[in-house]
């Protein structure tokens, strides 16, 4: 079984943020096992080992795993001080769920929550590379040169993006309809790359990420995930 970092298993089991889990920790106030831990990086196995905070032991919830069809206007944070709704918010669930990874408040389309930290780390983190595919509108036509451009990868201020797989829906005088299909999480990736080409995104819309698809599930609509979803997710990753 593969250890995860004890602030995220903390903050998981609803502790608190991870920040404050962190500062639990070299405070002194987290046991292993009966063995003070305070000091980072800290590795547990949330399923075997015995965590306490205060002396009280930490339980964990059933794993949930829902897909959300995130409408415009929507935040993927759990916590936001300007009050506005919040993907979690949408979702009718007992348990303390996060959104795996973010859509900027203007992107739409699928986003994953769950109280399973290990599965969100193994979806996010650059070394397993997993795929999430986009529909964006552009305003106005392009060139080949662009769409090869974009294909190939993009400089941004993170460096190059690895090559992306793009397909042309729809290509008009007004608007065009493009699926980019990208395995990175830089911050709007999607929106600057086009930018860096001279191309304006209309509107983003995800579609997929790994074997996960959003159809059959309306905007502000969630469902949850299924064995087979699950499965064929973690062999992606």
């Amino acid at each position: 079984m593969a250890k995860e970092r004890l602030q995220k298993v903390l903050a998981g089991a609803g502790i608190d943020s991870r920040r404050k889990c962190e500062q639990m920790i070299v405070d002194g106030r987290v046991r292993v096992n009966g063995k003070l831990v305070d000091s980072l990086p800290a590795f547990v196995e949330p399923e075997k080992d015995t965590i306490t905070v205060d002396g009280r032991r930490i339980s964990f919830d059933k794993k949930v795993y829902y897909l959300l069809n995130k409408p415009k206007g929507v935040v993927c944070t759990n916590s936001d001080p300007l009050g506005r709704t919040k993907a979690i918010d949408l979702i009718n669930c007992r348990q303390r769920i996060f959104c795996v990874g973010r859509l900027d408040i203007d992107t739409t389309g699928l986003i994953i929550l769950t109280n399973d930290s290990g599965l969100t780390n193994k979806l996010t983190h650059p070394r397993y590379a997993c795929p999430k595919t986009y529909v964006v509108k552009i305003k106005g036509g392009f060139t080949a040169e662009k769409i090869e451009k974009l294909k190939k990868g993009i400089w941004l201020a993170e460096g190059k993006t690895a090559p992306a797989v793009v397909k042309i829906l729809k290509k008009g005088q007004e608007t065009s309809l493009l699926e980019i299909t990208i395995r990175q999480g830089i911050n709007r990736q999607i929106r600057r790359m086009l930018a860096k080409v001279d191309l304006k995104a209309v509107s983003i819309k995800r579609t997929k990420i790994a074997n996960i698809s959003l159809k059959g599930v309306g905007a502000g609509k969630f469902r949850k995930l299924n064995k087979y979803e699950l499965t064929g997710l973690r062999k992606t990753t």
